[in-house]
């Protein structure tokens, strides 16, 4: 999906019109912030959730992309069993909404993780050696982080797969004639071309992380939602705290956009030079 945000061409109307509307009103909204005590003080609230939604999408990003690579060179294996196993992996968890997958990862799997975890280390228990986990010792924010981590990896592991086989068999037939490995050919040939196929998407599933980690807030994850939730609940400014809260999101999301595509575009020139 195209979401243009640097100008393109020379064709009428093809500027970004929409990013100054926003500017100037985001720049608005930053000085009411600064000249009202209401506005900044919702805004010094909301704003020590902020690091920990960063924290959440950072981490959560960078486990989910990992393990979506993981999941595609499986998907894309010579074993059968591999490819079912992740064919089923990637059907399954893209049929379950992130905050189902969120609650049941919190409320379910950590339960159980905490029950296998005691169960194999019985004789040590038993010995005196260590203490029993219980389920209060799984942070909410890693449960959170979890269940992020697993929603999003079976989206990324199709953007890797169908990124790895865009690529021209050809290449890869000289590559072997070359008596590259496996490895090598993907490492040197198949995934440096890919990545700029896979780049786009995977970026906006990046920025779309951002907006999804609203949800850990129903954890009671102190994040910028979770934030402002307390504070709106308390003083009853609910006007004043979500216009905030969506004004944070919006800073966060468009500003990240705006970096990726730049990066993209520098992408493309370094490609066609």
């Amino acid at each position: 999906m195209a979401f243009q945000t640097l100008p393109q061409g020379n064709e009428k109307g093809d500027r970004p019109w929409w990013l100054v509307t926003f500017l100037i009103l985001a720049i608005s909204l930053a000085a009411v912030i600064f000249f009202s005590d209401l506005y900044a003080q919702v805004f010094n609230t909301v704003a020590k959730g902020l690091w920990v939604t960063i924290f959440v999408t950072l981490v959560g990003f960078a486990l989910a992309t990992a393990l979506g690579l993981l999941i595609a060179l499986l998907g894309m294996s010579d074993s059968v069993v591999l490819r079912q196993i992740a064919r089923f992996y990637v059907e399954v968890v893209r049929g379950i909404p992130i905050l189902v997958l969120l609650f049941y990862i919190a409320f379910v799997g950590a339960p159980a993780f905490v029950a296998l975890y005691n169960l194999l280390t019985t004789p040590l228990i038993s010995a005196g050696l260590t203490d029993p986990m219980v389920v209060r010792d799984v942070s909410l924010m890693w449960r959170a982080v979890i269940a992020l981590t697993i929603g999003y990896s079976a989206f990324i592991a199709e953007i890797f797969r169908a990124g790895i086989q865009s690529i021209d068999k050809g290449q890869i037939e000289a590559a072997k004639a070359l008596g590259l490995s496996r490895s090598q050919r993907f490492r040197l040939v198949v995934f440096p071309q890919a990545i700029r196929v896979i780049f786009p998407p995977l970026s906006n599933d990046f920025v779309a992380m951002v907006k999804d980690s609203s949800l850990v807030s129903v954890l009671g994850v102190a994040d910028i939602t979770q934030m402002g939730k307390v504070y709106a609940s308390g003083s009853f400014r609910f006007f004043e705290t979500y216009s905030i809260v969506a004004y944070v999101y919006l800073v966060l999301t468009i500003g990240l956009s705006i970096l990726l595509r730049g990066f993209e575009k520098r992408m493309r020139t370094r490609t066609r030079n």
